[in-house]
């Protein structure tokens, strides 16, 4: 509500009513993600339009308010009549993206009113969405005036069709094209270099409490050979001591680290938002958090490293972790005795290690092409 404050008057002053603009609206940082490769080419191929980049969470805005890929970075108004047609008067975008699961149902009207062409993008629909219940009017009637979906899957469109929605393409997820655009860029950390050693390194990214209690249990036996980093999902400085003095072996915080001193220490913890996708890069074995807790994060990430992953045992739903674990790329754990089984297989056995790798490498690549589906279709209204 606080980063809402003087919204409208920031985008008056913002804009240039000389220049059409391009809108896309996510969520949080997940979605923002999700939506980056579409960003980065209508950017590239667009110059002169205006990129307005949208937000719901402080947790997405926060982070990518100063993104050099849009124009204007703002919040999104709660929605509800009066803000949707304030908003529209001043944007009046030419198209307008929504990413995954964003359904606005009086925003969705009010471009619709406007004849503004929407797009939901790399959607995903379950049966048990109130889109599919007999009391999920109001929210079936938003996604009718949307004017294409670009879904993940077969089953979504099975879904849509049974509520008389046809007007979709079966894309795939534009995060497979995201994630290995983040692969072929330079990855290079010199502390992180320095820190490996070339040591067999486990990398745990995003982790919970949870997640954390199994974790420090095995660093505690492991060999002192072996490198860890843990990037926890809370940051906070508090938490981040404590998780240091639980740890029995030689650990530092990556702010108290000393770059000529990093080799000494067995164990490091991030605190700093934006490392962990280059960290994955020196990785031979990823924890992906959140399966013990609200949610799993993102075993894309970690996968087109050609690793293999270990995850909690909360992943239905996540179609890309559901396809690995099912390929034997990822493995599910529920208890300490499995973390320690699979960490000491992959620490032992190269050529089991290599292969679940392999089949997590092979996964992405067979993914990619979404955004490029999608920006053929947009090429044909800008």
């Amino acid at each position: 509500m606080k980063g809402q404050n003087g919204l409208f008057e920031t985008l008056q002053n913002s804009l240039d009513p000389a220049k059409p603009v391009i809108w896309m609206h996510t969520a949080s940082l997940g979605e923002y993600e999700q939506g980056l490769p579409l960003l980065s080419q209508l950017k590239n191929e667009y110059s002169g339009y205006q990129v307005l980049l949208t937000f719901f969470s402080p947790s997405g805005y926060e982070v990518k308010k100063d993104s050099s890929l849009a124009d204007i970075v703002s919040y999104l108004p709660l929605d509800t009549s009066s803000n949707s047609k304030r908003f529209l008067d001043l944007v009046n975008p030419r198209i307008a993206l929504f990413i995954k699961y964003e359904v606005w149902p009086n925003f969705f009207k009010e471009i619709e009113n406007r004849h503004i062409p929407l797009f939901l993008i790399s959607a995903r629909f379950k049966t048990d969405q109130i889109y599919f219940k007999w009391y999920g009017g109001m929210m079936k009637t938003a996604l009718k005036r949307v004017d294409h979906f670009f879904v993940q899957d077969e089953r979504s469109i099975t879904l849509l069709k049974k509520i008389g929605v046809d007007q979709i393409t079966l894309s795939g997820d534009t995060r497979f094209d995201r994630v290995s655009a983040i692969a072929r860029r330079d990855n290079e950390l010199l502390f992180m270099r320095r820190f490996k050693e070339g040591r067999f390194c486990f990398v745990a990214g995003s982790t919970w409490p949870q997640d954390e209690d199994l974790i420090v249990k095995f660093i505690d036996q492991a060999s002192d050979s072996m490198k860890f980093v843990l990037v926890p999902h809370d940051i906070d400085p508090d938490s981040c001591d404590d998780l240091v003095k639980r740890i029995r072996k030689k650990a530092i915080k990556f702010s108290n680290m000393i770059l000529e001193e990093i080799e000494d220490y067995q164990v490091l913890i991030i605190d700093k938002i934006g490392l962990l996708t280059k960290i994955y890069s020196y990785a031979d074995l990823a924890y992906v958090g959140g399966g013990f807790a609200t949610g799993l994060h993102n075993t894309l990430e970690p996968a087109v490293f050609g690793i293999p992953i270990i995850i909690g045992p909360k992943h239905q739903g996540f179609k890309e972790a559901e396809d690995m674990v099912a390929l034997g790329g990822i493995n599910t754990i529920k208890r300490f005795e499995e973390l320690k089984n699979w960490t000491d297989l992959y620490y032992s056995n190269g050529e089991v290690r290599r292969q679940a790798g392999f089949v997590n490498e092979s996964y992405v690549k067979k993914n990619q092409g979404a955004s490029v589906r999608i920006i053929e279709h947009l090429r044909t209204l800008l």
